[in-house]
């Protein structure tokens, strides 16, 4: 019998709660910190797209906080409400020790298939980093994105995808991240398992464009999509249809 989205889900999410601790010291030395860059970047291009002065701005798969610290730093002035939800209560313990202290900085524990904690066209930003591939429900969560995003509002989706491509580059980094990744990765967090699937989940997830199109169905226009050193990581940026 096949696995069930709920089950597959549930997997995920006990797999995050046991890395949780070791999570944010495994990335750093895996990525050597260029996905700080990235996150910085991403964050910029969206706030242009932006021109009100208040916005609220929910991080959705937030997992141990560092979108949320991003956004926080680099709102430039503007007044802004931040809301965090993770469906990982051991991300989201390790979240509130590192984002203690800041004003404006609420966390939950939900799943993107499932916003029933905020309102529809309630929201000026979502962004999701690093996490739409680990979402079992694909269009389930992109309906709850539109859902609860103004008219006009932002999507900002920052992932690791396929690569049609298949260049030096390409067959160097499936090199990294299918033998190496899964090697540190497992030493430091212990869990060798959930290092293997971080890669194949990037194999196994859609290509900017076929994601783009998806987007398209639910009145999520593509209005920035570009790529980071060399292709590893993808930004995209969608705006609601303005009705």
């Amino acid at each position: 019998m096949s696995e069930t989205k709920i089950e597959k889900q549930k997997k995920i999410i006990a797999m995050f709660d046991d890395i949780a601790k070791s999570y944010d010291i495994t990335n750093r030395i895996l990525s050597l910190g260029i996905d700080r860059t990235w996150r910085r970047d991403s964050i910029k291009k969206a706030l242009s797209l932006c021109r009100d002065q208040y916005l609220r701005i929910v991080d959705v798969a937030c997992g141990t906080g560092d979108m949320l610290q991003f956004w926080y730093d680099g709102s430039n002035g503007r007044e802004v409400d931040l809301l965090g939800i993770d469906p990982s209560s051991g991300m989201l313990e390790v979240a509130g020790k590192k984002l203690n202290g800041l004003k404006n900085v609420k966390l939950y524990q939900g799943m993107a298939q499932n916003l029933n904690m905020l309102d529809s066209s309630s929201v000026d930003i979502i962004s999701i980093a690093f996490g739409i591939r680990n979402v079992a429900d694909l269009q389930e969560s992109v309906a709850e994105f539109s859902r609860v995003l103004k008219s006009g509002g932002i999507l900002l989706i920052l992932e690791f995808m396929r690569e049609e491509k298949r260049g030096i580059l390409n067959r160097l980094m499936k090199f990294y991240t299918t033998k190496i990744l899964p090697l540190i990765g497992g030493i430091i967090s212990r869990n060798y398992r959930a290092y293997t699937y971080l890669p194949n989940s990037i194999k196994d997830f859609k290509s900017a464009e076929e994601l783009s199109e998806i987007l398209k169905r639910y009145g999520l226009v593509t209005r920035v999509k570009r790529t980071y050193s060399a292709g590893i990581a993808t930004l995209i940026l969608c705006q609601k249809e303005i009705k």
